[in-house]
């Protein structure tokens, strides 16, 4: 379901390493992320994470008054939410506010897992600071389909990175989250060295609000004998000691690979 919405502000302050403000164009995704806990962040309980969502219609105006007033600083493009999540297709809110953004040569950082954000390389190619990054969790389509079923193929996105690259625009990837014998981290990180990102931003699961409720679902549609295997990975923070020598793999990849990578340690940036 979609909902037209009125907001009141545009650019909030951002708490994320390396962002000054974070525009949010929608309030949910459609691409109904099992892994997201961005429904605990926003503190919204209304049905199934990824059955509605709110299109903030008159953002392009609100972001326009507030960008001849706001401080210049880098602004986060989809912290809590995707901006080219499918209902961009119609609505276009995610290109109007680049459009002004760009109008103001403010920095700007995006992360999707959509291919749509090819859509505006013409606005993309124009700015002075610009980097886009891609989340990528599962090489196997079915697995994707399962965890991102509203999201683009890994194929899509890999597509998606190499285009941006050669039209001269920074990009990265976030790979995560991580989900224990589910995502083949290193097999990822090969598919990626390919497109030659900026670097590499490699994160764990993390059960937060009823994060746990929808990977259970998944798992025990996957493999329920791998239900054990989560609950004593993840009791009393215990996840730590499975994700060590698996980042110390990946790592090691990157190494061999020629790739910057950085294990994620902030608890506020969303997986998404």
């Amino acid at each position: 379901m979609i909902k037209e919405i009125k907001a009141k502000t545009a650019l909030s302050p951002s708490q994320l390493s390396g962002l000054d403000y974070a525009l949010n164009p929608y309030i949910g995704c459609g691409h109904a992320c099992i892994y997201c806990y961005a429904p605990s962040v926003i503190h919204r309980d209304e049905g199934k994470w990824g059955d509605i969502v709110e299109v903030k219609i008159n953002l392009p105006r609100i972001l326009s008054k507030e960008l001849r007033i706001k401080r210049k600083g880098v602004v986060g493009l989809g912290t809590v939410t995707d901006p080219y999540q499918p209902a961009e297709r119609k609505y276009e809110v995610t290109r109007r506010c680049l459009e002004l953004l760009l109008m103001h040569d403010f920095p700007v950082c995006i992360q999707t897992k959509s291919s749509l954000v090819l859509r505006d390389m013409d606005l993309l190619r124009k700015f002075s600071d610009i980097e886009v990054g891609i989340t990528l969790t599962a090489l196997d389509d079915g697995v994707r389909e399962r965890m991102e079923p509203g999201a683009s193929s890994a194929e899509e996105r890999l597509h998606a990175l190499e285009e941006l690259r050669e039209n001269g625009i920074n990009t990265w990837v976030f790979l995560g989250p991580v989900m224990p014998y589910i995502t083949h981290a290193e097999a990822l990180m090969d598919a990626i060295a390919v497109v030659r990102p900026k670097y590499v931003l490699v994160d764990r699961l993390r059960l937060k609000g009823k994060v746990w409720d929808e990977v259970k679902q998944l798992i025990q549609e996957f493999d329920p004998q791998l239900l054990v295997e989560y609950e004593m990975i993840f009791r009393e923070g215990g996840d730590h000691d499975f994700y060590r020598p698996v980042f110390e793999r990946v790592m090691r990849k990157c190494k061999e690979k020629g790739l910057r990578c950085e294990i994620n340690r902030n608890q506020n940036i969303y997986a998404r």
